[in-house]
């Protein structure tokens, strides 16, 4: 508030002076309506070959049900094996893949997941707590997804392998791209 109340001082009092406002990377005020997303922030979080853009989140731009991201394998990356209390839909843009996908969450493990091939315009849902892995198996070419999540922000639940207990699983919360704004998030509460 108090840099609101200085910023239409300087404006009132000294209109000559240039002033460039900017949302913050997590501000959910002032964001324009229509985007370019090439200037949208992209980044790994740590996993090998994954290009990872929020188009529409929760904790970024005040989404409630929905949240968008573009995401980029590189030939041979793949996502972590993992499942998370929410759906989740997936537009392959280009490119091709395997999904592995175990719908076992009635057992103690996720056990041998089924292998689904996946391509360009090819479209696949994952049910809500099925253990997944999405793997760019295409030597030739990247992978490119437009996911789609329900219930956002996602709590993840990561896996070693498909044969760790699901009580083994590892909370990851907030997910990797959401850590700096669940932390500013968390700072404007208090």
């Amino acid at each position: 508030m108090a840099e609101l109340s200085l910023l239409l001082f300087l404006l009132a009092f000294f209109p000559f002076i240039p002033v460039t406002v900017t949302a913050s990377h997590c501000s959910t005020n002032g964001l324009p309506i229509v985007r370019d997303i090439s200037k949208l922030p992209q980044d790994s979080y740590g996993i090998p070959g994954l290009s990872h853009m929020t188009v529409a989140g929760s904790l970024m731009h005040g989404m409630k049900e929905v949240e968008i991201w573009l995401e980029t394998l590189a030939p041979g990356a793949r996502t972590p094996i993992h499942r998370h209390s929410c759906e989740e839909v997936f537009v392959v843009i280009k490119g091709g893949g395997t999904l592995y996908l175990a719908s076992h969450t009635h057992l103690e493990t996720p056990g041998k997941p089924e292998e689904f091939p996946i391509f360009s315009n090819s479209t696949f849902h994952i049910p809500i707590d099925d253990v997944h892995q999405v793997w760019n198996t295409n030597e030739k070419e990247d992978l490119q997804v437009l996911v789609i999540i329900s219930r956002p922000p996602v709590k993840v639940f990561i896996y070693e392998d498909w044969l760790m207990p699901h009580t083994a699983a590892k909370l990851k919360f907030p997910i990797f791209w959401d850590e700096q704004c669940y932390q500013t998030t968390l700072k404007n509460e208090l």
